[in-house]
């Protein structure tokens, strides 16, 4: 897995009924785009992530 900072990591929910989690990365402390990653998730809780196999990385959107 590797990310840049401004991708968003999606964790999907691991339960039915458990939501899928979202957040903007804002840091990448791996070598190379590899995690940890510091994740702002949308209700603003900012955590040190390290993802596993229910996690994808979705490249940031290029500005218009």
């Amino acid at each position: 897995m590797r990310a840049t900072v401004g991708d968003q990591l999606h964790i999907h929910g691991r339960t039915v009924g458990e939501r899928d989690r979202f957040g903007q990365i804002m840091e990448v402390r791996g070598e190379e785009g590899e995690p940890p990653y510091v994740v702002r998730f949308d209700d603003g809780d900012e955590k040190l992530v390290f993802p596993g196999p229910d996690c994808i990385v979705e490249p940031r959107k290029p500005a218009d």
